[in-house]
């Protein structure tokens, strides 16, 4: 009888059961994949970015290309399979909706599953598109302290962070790659080694090299060289109910990548431990800015501002915006807000359309709490609070959000921690090249920072 159904089945159409088998290794569970492989970050006594450096090479890659743009999935296609057939063991990891449309064009298998499985896993991000993909990708590690380096490819309608052109995507992964190789220099009259820099003098070349790197020394960068990291400062917020309660874990951020499905956070393996002995609620983080904002209701929000615990003014306004550096280019610079250098550490502090005219936009130290309460004032039942772009919670009176900056600073062993790694794309002028190139080049070029009239 069984042999009967199986040909009837082939005799209509139907698949035989092993193939569809076959089929579902295409996309496997992040799981199998080893644990991440976490990088070090040097200072540079040359460059005021820091130096990458890779224990081992990087086998975990996320890529995150821009959606609902099929030339951009195209470019993303060509990616893998380029670092496929150059670099091995590197697993590609891509998020669900992504996967299921490119695992068809691929001859290798692809990894996936729901985001909040990726911070163990992923040793190296990469995008191709806008600034948002470049957002979506942080905004998978926003309960965490710890960021994979993002590679990111300018693709998209505004290019601010994007550092790289998708032209250069071989140079771009292959200095990423060989960070922390320490092999002999043997093809330094290459174009791609010619225009790498930062070098951090920390080894002589002499140490064992890891397995990984033995069959690449056709492609190595040389033993002083390594690609440059601007470590980008992130805001640590905080939402409480009106008893005091921190309420982070409850809060339910989406992926754009699956719309239709909350994904609640989840929270670091190990937990940090109060000296209670109770494990601390971890804080969300954004790479651009917090915001709380009327939304849809007819009045104006009503927030009372405490800088450093002491009252600063009632704002009457449609929001206020806690902004980083990096988002002072962003929502808070269409608000009114100044340009700060992402290096300088500070946080910006802006009104929305406030009533009025004598609330200007504050600079404050990085380390400054700001909190946000919900005026006994305030007439809308609600107001929405957005992290990055995401709405992430509701507050209504009586409750607050306590806002500070991320620590950035080296450890005691002399290694970077904290806020999002992005590898900056080199000048190609060597040690003598401007770390400001692309900031300053993103003044004039998107921004069209005095630009001439007529």
């Amino acid at each position: 009888m069984a042999c009967t159904r199986v040909a009837f089945r082939l005799r209509r159409g139907f698949s035989r059961e092993f193939s569809t088998t076959a089929r579902r290794l295409e996309i496997r569970d992040v799981s199998e994949l080893p644990q991440r492989t976490v990088p070090r970050y040097r200072t540079s006594p040359t460059s005021s970015l820091l130096s990458l450096e890779w224990p081992e090479p990087p086998r975990n890659v996320l890529v995150v290309p821009k959606l609902y743009a099929p030339k951009v999935i195209t470019s993303a296609v060509d990616f893998v399979k380029h670092v496929n057939a150059e670099y091995p063991n590197v697993n590609f990891i891509f998020e669900h909706r992504v996967a299921s449309t490119i695992h068809d064009s691929l001859p290798f298998p692809i990894y996936s599953s729901e985001p909040s499985h990726f911070p163990a896993k992923i040793d190296l991000v990469a995008t191709l598109g806008g600034d948002g993909t470049i957002l979506r990708a942080a905004s998978l590690f926003s309960l965490h302290t710890s960021v994979p380096p993002i590679l990111s490819f300018s693709m998209g309608t505004l290019g601010f962070l994007g550092e790289w052109k998708f032209e250069e995507y071989k140079r771009a992964w292959r200095e990423v790659y060989m960070c922390g190789s320490r092999v002999a220099v043997s093809d330094l009259q290459g174009p791609h080694t010619q225009a790498a820099n930062g070098r951090h003098g920390q080894h002589d070349g002499s140490e064992t090299l890891s397995e990984g790197w033995a069959n690449m020394r056709g492609k190595n960068m040389g033993a002083t060289r390594a690609s440059k990291i601007l470590l980008r400062h992130r805001l640590k917020v905080g939402v409480y109910d009106a008893n005091g309660v921190n309420i982070n874990e409850h809060l339910l951020p989406t992926s754009t990548a699956a719309l239709h499905q909350p994904l609640p956070p989840v929270a670091p393996e190990v937990k940090e431990m109060s000296k209670s002995g109770e494990p601390v609620i971890p804080d969300l983080h954004a790479i651009n800015e917090l915001v709380i904002h009327r939304g849809p209701n007819p009045h104006l929000a009503i927030v009372d501002v405490y800088v450093g615990n002491r009252f600063l003014t009632e704002a009457v306004a449609d929001g206020i915006l806690v902004s980083t550096p990096t988002g002072s280019t962003a929502y808070s610079l269409s608000a009114g807000g100044t340009i700060i250098h992402p290096l300088t550490k500070s946080m910006l502090l802006t009104p929305i359309c406030a009533r009025t005219l004598s609330f200007r936009h504050l600079c404050l130290p990085l380390n400054k709490k700001v909190v946000l309460k919900v005026s006994k004032k305030n007439r809308g039942r609600e107001l929405e609070v957005s992290l990055d772009g995401k709405r992430r919670a509701g507050v209504t009176i009586g409750m607050e959000i306590r806002v500070t900056g991320e620590v950035v600073a080296p450890d005691a062993t002399g290694n970077w921690t904290g806020g999002v790694p992005c590898v900056i794309r080199s000048s190609g002028q060597g040690d003598d090249g401007d770390d400001d190139d692309g900031w300053v080049g993103g003044l004039n070029e998107r921004l069209k920072f005095n630009y001439p009239v007529g």
